[in-house]
């Protein structure tokens, strides 16, 4: 069997990054299956909308959409797009799905969040995903995309190797933008980066958009502390992260034009937020490692009070 190949694809979790995701390697020619749950009815009526920036939607109108993944088999690759508030359960989900050789790529937040997918499928078979996307899930079966951005790629424990460029390049007839990096440790904190301030903020500073976080002089110089620390706690992790990540880090945002982070919209909708992969654990490492993170303990003390 080609290690490389991935003729059956699995999105588990299929709302604003799995839908999307799965949606466009679908429109590309692939054989995807999707996990749904309250969406399933309206996806098996309708199919799947996803807009796109500058007026380049479209609708999927035959999913192959499944309520259990039992239902779906084994396949080649897995996308997990569950919010990590749903990890208790994942490892059960996936397992019906694996066999041999798939591969498992966990696209969620966060640290602590890989656990799960090593338990049910095993180092080898473990990778992560980096989503840097602007997309929200508008209505049932609607997806709504205003910046397609990046998709970063690393392996749990091991470089990238031919496996994994071929997950990146299944997104080569896509608007995605991939690339594949060696640590799947340093990919994620170079995304809390970005995480740890806006998503949190956004919340705690009473559900503000990115764009109204960067009007205030005084919480874009929060913004920028955070991420200072932020730098700190990675570093602590022997993970070494350019100074200048936080100014192009508040430059693309600048360009994101009122976007709710995801945390935000879970806050208003009252659904879960991932909390503790997003901010205790990375301030719980940190802190492991002897380093004391004084604004993000206020922010997770402030997050664990509001949700």
């Amino acid at each position: 069997m080609n290690l490389a190949s991935f003729p059956r694809i699995a999105i588990v979790g299929s709302g604003a990054i799995g839908g999307l995701y799965g949606a466009l390697l679908a429109r590309a020619g692939h054989d995807v299956r999707f996990l749904l749950r309250s969406d399933l009815e309206q996806v098996r009526r309708s199919g799947l909308r996803i807009d796109l920036p500058r007026g380049e939607g479209f609708t999927l109108p035959d999913v192959q959409a499944y309520g259990a993944t039992a239902d779906i088999g084994p396949v080649d690759l897995v996308l997990v797009g569950l919010k990590a508030t749903a990890n208790d359960a994942l490892a059960a989900m996936l397992k019906p799905l694996l066999h041999e050789h798939t591969l498992v790529v966990n696209l969620q937040n966060g640290l602590g969040v890989d656990e799960p997918v090593v338990a049910a499928a095993g180092v080898a078979r473990s990778a992560g995903g980096l989503c840097f996307v602007c997309s929200n899930r508008i209505a049932p079966g609607h997806i709504s995309c205003t910046l397609t951005g990046m998709l970063a790629f690393a392996n749990v424990e091991r470089p990238a190797d031919d496996r994994l460029r071929a997950v990146a390049n299944l997104f080569a007839d896509t608007p995605i933008k991939t690339t594949t990096h060696d640590s799947l440790t340093e990919a994620r904190w170079r995304k809390l980066v970005w995480n740890i301030p806006f998503n949190g903020l956004a919340i705690a500073a009473g559900g503000l958009t990115t764009s109204e976080l960067l009007a205030s002089p005084t919480l874009t110089d929060e913004l920028r502390a955070l991420m200072q620390e932020v730098l700190q706690g990675a570093r602590s992790q022997g993970v070494e992260i350019p100074a200048n990540v936080v100014e192009s880090n508040i430059d693309q945002t600048r360009r994101m034009e009122g976007y709710k982070p995801s945390s935000l919209i879970d806050y208003l909708a009252g659904n879960p937020v991932e909390v503790e992969p997003i901010w205790g654990e990375p301030l719980r490492r940190a802190r492991a490692a002897g380093v004391e993170l004084p604004r993000l303990a206020l922010l997770y003390a402030l997050l664990r009070q509001l949700v």
